[in-house]
């Protein structure tokens, strides 16, 4: 008789061999095997740049700079030899809402399944820091594919809430945690609705001064726009509160999307402040897409980030020159 424990390891397991089909083949695909270009830190950091060589290897050629300079220049890398990933998961009772097919909590799950199965197959760890209304769990950075598998578990483990207050997110408290417990430099990806009150964006950035950051904001379309759909009953996932409301009145909708501008503008401008990587991820996208996207801002970020690297340095040495 199985228990509810290997009923789950054996949803992960489905789940990850589903996304070895469905996403991670086909990034391979695209990305040539480069999955460092996931993320900036990526177990490479920029050493310098010299003008390029017969025989150096084209694909380390910067074009940013070639551009500028009319002269082709090299980046040259000091390599790590292990990169470590930590996933920072909001699993607050808001993170269980899903309009449609999925819930944020489920597109969570199969995000970390795939970040974390391209890492550890290439012999990087991967840790994570679980959050519910405090830090409930903090699981060592291990690689493999059964430590996947165990994170992919313990984010889809959904506990029973039906007789319990929820406390308020506080997102400050995910970020304090994770500043004690990461220690070394590391890629990190905090996966949130940042349905919190606002007192993270300073610590975010803080933990993004020291390590490679991204945000990987969680959101249902359902909460950005409220169509017609007569009187319905809301409900606050995090404090249990209940409002009846009518969806039919013109001037209720208007005043909610009025809110949802407010509360949007709010959160980008935070998220700008901390000065780290956002990846917009609905619960109706489509993954591979969503991958793509981010992998794309991140060359391109990089790309303008060790262009003017480049020029500083070329500039420094000219005037040394002098």
């Amino acid at each position: 008789m199985s228990t509810p424990d290997t009923e789950a390891d054996g949803s992960a397991d489905a789940l990850l061999r589903r996304l070895e089909w469905t996403v991670i083949r086909r990034l391979d695909g695209l990305l040539q095997g480069d999955y460092r270009s996931l993320w900036r830190g990526s177990g490479l950091d920029l050493a310098d740049l010299r003008e390029y060589q017969h025989h150096d290897d084209v694909r380390h050629i910067d074009w940013n700079v070639t551009a500028r300079l009319q002269q082709p220049y090299v980046r040259q890398f000091t390599e790590e030899r292990e990169l470590s990933a930590w996933f920072l998961i909001d699993l607050s009772a808001s993170v269980d809402f899903g309009s449609d097919l999925r819930t944020k909590r489920q597109v969570a799950c199969a995000f970390v399944g795939v970040l974390a199965q391209l890492l550890t197959r290439h012999g990087n760890r991967v840790g994570a820091l679980i959050y519910g209304d405090t830090v409930e769990a903090v699981i060592p950075a291990r690689g493999g594919r059964l430590q996947v598998l165990h994170l992919m578990q313990r984010i889809s483990r959904r506990p029973d809430t039906a007789d319990t207050t929820h406390q308020a997110t506080r997102l400050g408290e995910l970020l304090n945690a994770a500043s004690r417990v990461i220690r070394q430099r590391s890629s990190i990806f905090l996966l949130s609705d940042f349905i919190s009150p606002p007192d993270w964006a300073m610590r975010l950035g803080q933990l993004g001064r020291r390590h490679d950051v991204t945000a990987v904001r969680l959101y249902d379309p359902l909460e950005m726009s409220l169509p017609d759909l007569g009187l319905i009953n809301l409900v606050d996932a995090e404090t249990g509160e209940q409002l009846l409301v009518d969806t039919h009145d013109t001037g209720f909708r208007k005043r909610f999307a009025a809110a949802t501008e407010a509360r949007e503008a709010t959160l980008r401008s935070a998220l700008a402040d901390a000065g780290v990587d956002t990846l917009e991820l609905a619960t109706d996208d489509d993954l591979f897409d969503a991958i793509l996207r981010f992998t794309e801002m991140r060359r391109i970020r990089s790309s303008l980030s060790s262009g003017g690297r480049a020029l500083r340095h070329l500039s420094e040495l000219k005037v040394e020159s002098r």
